[in-house]
């Protein structure tokens, strides 16, 4: 089971994360994008930080409604509305819970994933943030069709989203400020993509734990 504790610590930990990543997300974005990528995934989660300690006791449908909201409010450019969304959205299928279970884990992830779809109208290949979501949606599916334990299961998620980022450097972009560049964005890492993958350090938190 994964544990509301266990849900704030991820979250904390992604403040961490894209704190210390920062500067590379920016290096990505400034490749294809308009450079702020990284800046805007460190304020926001740093904005998140500090929300979190006064919902830290509240079910996970509301620790994730406040994520997402924080995210609508500080992160700039498509990346506020398409990461609050997500946790918008997945704040739904967790509203109550004080814990999940590999299935509801999956659940509320692909809900997430099916918010920003719904709002950015990404398909597969069109070099987004989704074609790092999509292969760990997958590798989920079939580590819960496969009995396998929570903590292997996000391990499996994180490499299979580890693999859809590297997938994104051979994709022209058909979505977003990159698709302007056209044939120039192939050979160009996504920065939603590799931001949506370090999202997936969930996968640590859980490791850590078991």
């Amino acid at each position: 089971m994964l544990t509301r504790e266990q849900i704030v610590a991820w979250l904390m930990a992604c403040a961490e994360v894209f704190q210390q990543e920062r500067d590379f997300l920016t290096g990505l974005d400034s490749d294809i994008g308009d450079g702020d990528h990284g800046i805007n995934m460190q304020r926001g989660f740093a904005k998140v930080a500090e929300k979190l300690p006064s919902v830290a006791d509240q079910a996970i449908g509301q620790i994730l409604k406040t994520t997402g909201m924080t995210l609508l409010s500080s992160v700039g450019g498509a990346s506020g509305p398409l990461y609050g969304t997500f946790f918008i959205r997945a704040a739904q299928v967790a509203d109550g819970h004080q814990s999940l279970t590999l299935s509801e884990l999956h659940a509320m992830l692909r809900e997430g994933v099916e918010g920003i779809v719904a709002r950015g109208r990404a398909e597969p290949g069109d070099k987004t943030m989704c074609d790092a979501w999509w292969p760990a949606l997958a590798a989920l599916a079939d580590a819960e069709a496969g009995g396998v334990a929570l903590a292997p299961a996000l391990a499996a998620a994180r490499s299979a989203a580890e693999k859809g980022v590297q997938a994104t450097i051979g994709m022209q972009a058909r979505k977003g400020r990159a698709s302007y560049l056209g044939e120039r964005s192939i050979g160009h890492q996504d920065p939603g993509a590799t931001s949506s993958w370090l999202l997936l350090t969930l996968a640590r938190i859980v490791e850590g734990a078991a």
